[in-house]
């Protein structure tokens, strides 16, 4: 969802920094770089370890998401071609699911807000739902388990590089849009796109083994 369907990584971000900036801390939003895609207690925490901050997880979060949530009815947009592609998708009897690292509440408002609630989804798996985040492969088998799709047989669209390497961890194809990462840092993935707006039906449904290339 974030950094694929959606430009919110550029918001969370904002978020956290004016988080910590309130409790007094000044982090970079560079800072969080490593921590993309693996959800916001490790996304948090991962940056509270690296300045020796001692944070109460819980309420940060909620404090950030509060902050976060202020921000999507203005500045949240889909990426070009992402809804229309999803739309495509669906209407090929293709089943789609949303595998998020995010909390319900950050998926449940950035899907609504782009036009494609959560409930147009064959599945939506949020992190709250595993207890290993990306790059392990567990929210990916989850939403493999609820489509009731064999791995093999799903093809994984993300942006980072902790999602590349949970989709590969998971036994399924990878195709990756380099809308958050340059693209010279995603060629674990099977194939790369410059833009979710570049990604074809062919490019998820070829039964050819597909190569890293833009």
């Amino acid at each position: 969802m974030d950094g694929v369907l959606t430009d919110s990584e550029p918001l969370i971000n904002a978020a956290a920094v004016a988080m910590f900036r309130e409790k007094g801390h000044q982090v970079q939003a560079d800072d969080f770089i490593p921590f993309v895609g693996t959800g916001e207690d490790r996304y948090l925490g991962g940056v509270a370890e690296k300045h020796g901050i001692q944070l109460d997880l819980p309420e940060a979060k909620r404090r950030t998401y509060e902050i976060y949530l202020g921000l999507v009815p203005e500045k949240l947009r889909a990426f070009p071609g992402a809804v229309e592609f999803v739309q495509t998708c669906r209407k090929t009897g293709l089943r789609v699911a949303v595998a998020s690292s995010a909390d319900r509440i950050k998926i449940e408002a950035n899907l609504e807000k782009i036009g494609l609630p959560a409930s147009g989804w064959d599945a939506v798996i949020s992190g709250e739902e595993v207890v290993l985040k990306k790059p392990a492969p567990d929210i990916f088998l989850a939403a493999a388990q609820k489509l009731g799709v064999l791995p093999t047989r799903c093809v994984v669209i993300e942006d980072a590089v902790n999602g590349v390497a949970a989709a590969r961890a998971a036994g399924m194809r990878c195709v990756a849009v380099a809308q958050t990462f340059p693209a010279a840092l995603l060629q674990d993935a099977h194939l790369v796109r410059s833009k979710i707006q570049d990604v074809s039906l062919k490019d998820i449904t070829s039964s050819r083994r597909l190569r890293p290339r833009l």
